[in-house]
C-alpha cells in the first residue's frame, strides 16, 4: 500500500493498458480518477476482473482536447480529493499506414490533438495542485516508434516525439518542487484488439498490459523518486 493516501488521475483509463494501471494503482492504495469519453466507460472499467465493488475509483466525462473544461475538471478533483499526487497520460490514439508525401494534415493535427494536447493540457492543469501539495509524480506514455523510426509512422511518430520532449522539460521546470516526469515506451501491447488485428503475429513476445502498469507503478511510487526525465522502454522482446 505504498500509494496509501494519494490522489491519482489516470487518462484512457477505461482502454486495455489504462484499466491494467488503474488496477495496480488501486492495489497500491491510491484513490485513482478516469477521465472517460463515452457513456459507460467507467461501468465497464468497475466491473474489469480484479477491480473490488467498492474500489476508492471515480470519474468523469471530459473532453481531453478542451483546455478550459481539464482545467476545471482537474480543479475539482483537487478540491473533492484534498490534492493531487499523481498523473498517468495514457489517453491517446495511432494512426498510419501512409508515407509522409500522401498523408494530408489533418492526420498530423489528429494525431498532435490525441497524443500531444492531450498531455499538455492534463500536466498544466494537474501540476499547480502537486506543487501545493509538495510534490507528486507524471508518467507519460511514448512509443517505440518515438526513438526508432519506422516507415508509414510519422505523424503519430512525431506527435509521440513531442511527448518525450515535453517529459523532459518538465522534469527540468519541476525538479526543485520534487515532481517527477517519466515517460514509459510501449511497442505493441499484448490485447485482444491487437490479437484480432494482427493474428499472425507471435503473440508470445508482446508485453500484457499488467506488466506495463506495474513499470508505471513503480514510477510512481517512494522507491523512483531520484528517476526524473527518463525514456523508459517497456517493449520487451517485441
Amino acid at each position: 500500500m505504498e500509494l496509501a493516501g494519494k490522489v491519482a488521475i489516470v487518462t484512457g483509463g477505461a482502454g486495455a493498458l489504462g484499466g491494467a494501471v488503474v488496477q495496480a494503482l488501486l492495489e497500491a492504495g491510491a484513490a485513482v480518477v478516469v477521465p472517460y469519453q463515452r457513456e459507460g466507460d467507467l461501468e465497464a472499467l468497475r466491473e474489469r476482473p480484479g477491480i473490488p465493488a467498492g474500489a476508492a475509483l471515480s470519474g468523469m466525462q471530459l473532453d481531453l482536447t478542451d483546455e478550459a473544461a481539464v482545467g476545471e475538471a482537474y480543479s475539482r478533483v483537487a478540491t473533492e480529493r484534498g490534492g493531487i499526487d499523481i498523473l498517468v497520460n495514457i489517453a491517446g490514439g495511432f494512426a498510419g499506414g501512409k508515407p509522409v508525401h500522401e498523408s494530408g494534415w489533418a492526420i498530423w493535427q489528429q494525431q498532435l490533438d490525441l497524443n500531444l494536447k492531450t498531455a499538455v493540457l492534463s500536466c498544466a492543469a494537474a501540476v499547480p495542485h502537486m506543487i501545493e501539495r509538495g510534490g507528486g509524480a507524471i508518467v507519460n506514455v511514448g512509443t517505440r516508434t518515438a526513438t526508432q523510426a519506422a516507415a508509414n509512422l510519422a505523424a503519430y511518430a512525431a506527435s509521440k516525439r513531442a511527448v518525450l520532449q515535453l517529459t523532459e522539460a518538465l522534469a527540468a521546470e519541476l525538479r526543485d518542487q520534487d515532481i517527477t516526469a517519466n515517460a514509459i515506451l510501449p511497442s505493441t501491447i499484448d490485447t485482444p484488439a491487437n490479437r484480432a488485428a494482427s493474428p499472425r503475429a507471435d503473440h508470445s513476445r508482446w508485453v500484457r498490459p499488467e506488466a506495463i502498469a506495474r513499470v508505471v507503478r513503480f514510477l510512481v511510487g517512494p522507491d523512483a523518486r531520484i528517476i526524473s526525465g527518463a525514456h523508459i522502454p517497456v517493449y520487451g522482446k517485441a
